[in-house]
């Protein structure tokens, strides 16, 4: 299940992305937010995590003006590995290194180009090895 977040300078590309899903017979959930009001991005932050952890297949993309809000929002908590992705390559990096499980966007990505983000992130696996073993040390540093 892919898992739909974001604030106010996000809502409009998530509304884009939702009708771009619905094409295809994706399914998503939609925590919000449902307007352009504005609006605390890390409340949906936690909100899309919460349906994230539900089930290990979820992943998320979470959208902010910026997508570092969202990105660091998301990132407190430690099953949760979330990256700012400006183009398919730092998409296709972020999951086969880095296996994230919730892709950043900015809200002033262009429709198109959020598409190829997002097939690129929904196609790519994690590669593992030795990737495996830095994302284990990583997950070993939050007690730092």
């Amino acid at each position: 299940m892919i898992v739909m977040a974001s604030d106010h300078r996000g809502y409009a590309l998530k509304e884009e992305l939702k009708m771009f899903f619905n094409k295809e017979n994706i399914i998503t959930i939609d925590v919000g937010t449902y307007s352009k009001e504005p609006v605390d991005y890390p409340d949906f932050a936690k909100l899309g995590i919460a349906k994230i952890l539900e089930n290990s297949n979820n992943v998320g993309i979470f959208i902010c003006g910026n997508g570092v809000g969202m990105s660091i929002a998301a990132n407190r908590n430690p099953k949760i590995r979330a990256g700012l992705c400006l183009n398919p390559k730092m998409a296709m990096l972020a999951r086969k290194d880095n296996d994230i499980n919730v892709l950043c966007l900015q809200g002033i990505t262009k429709k198109s180009k959020a598409i190829k983000i997002v097939k690129v992130f929904l196609t790519t696996s994690f590669e593992g090895g030795r990737h495996a073993r830095r994302l284990k040390k990583i997950s070993g540093a939050e007690k730092c």
